[in-house]
């Protein structure tokens, strides 16, 4: 017989708390499904200013902070998708990823939208793979 997989949620108070019915990550076996991650202050859940480039680092930092509450890094990401309303800032994100991770990096997708919660200029989920 197959047993289910379980899972565990994850939370924490370095990242922002969900704003809506779900959870920062949900872990699942050697898998963890990180939620998207806005520029929000986990502090004051305020958005940071509006320049991008803050905006892209508290993203990184707020997927960090949910990877290491489930026991791991941003080394362990397989998968990142990122979310721009303005998707000529991309090379903008891409220096911010070759400045916090490390060869060989994971697999990603850029999507351009029309808007994101918070009136946010960017967003970011992840998988990553702990096994």
């Amino acid at each position: 017989m197959i047993q289910p997989i379980t899972h565990q949620i994850i939370d924490t108070k370095s990242a922002p708390s969900a704003i809506g019915p779900y959870s920062q990550a949900v872990k699942a076996g050697d898998a963890v499904y990180i939620s998207g991650q806005i520029p929000l202050d986990p502090a004051s859940g305020d958005l940071v200013d509006g320049d991008i480039d803050a905006q892209i680092e508290r993203v990184f930092d707020n997927l960090e902070a949910v990877a290491e509450a489930a026991g791991g890094s941003l080394a362990h990401v397989v998968k990142f998708t990122i979310y721009l309303t303005d998707i000529d800032d991309f090379p903008r994100v891409n220096a911010l990823m070759e400045r916090k991770l490390q060869k060989p990096y994971p697999a990603r997708a850029a999507v351009g939208v029309a808007a994101l919660p918070k009136g946010a200029r960017v967003e970011a989920d992840a998988i990553l793979a702990l096994g």
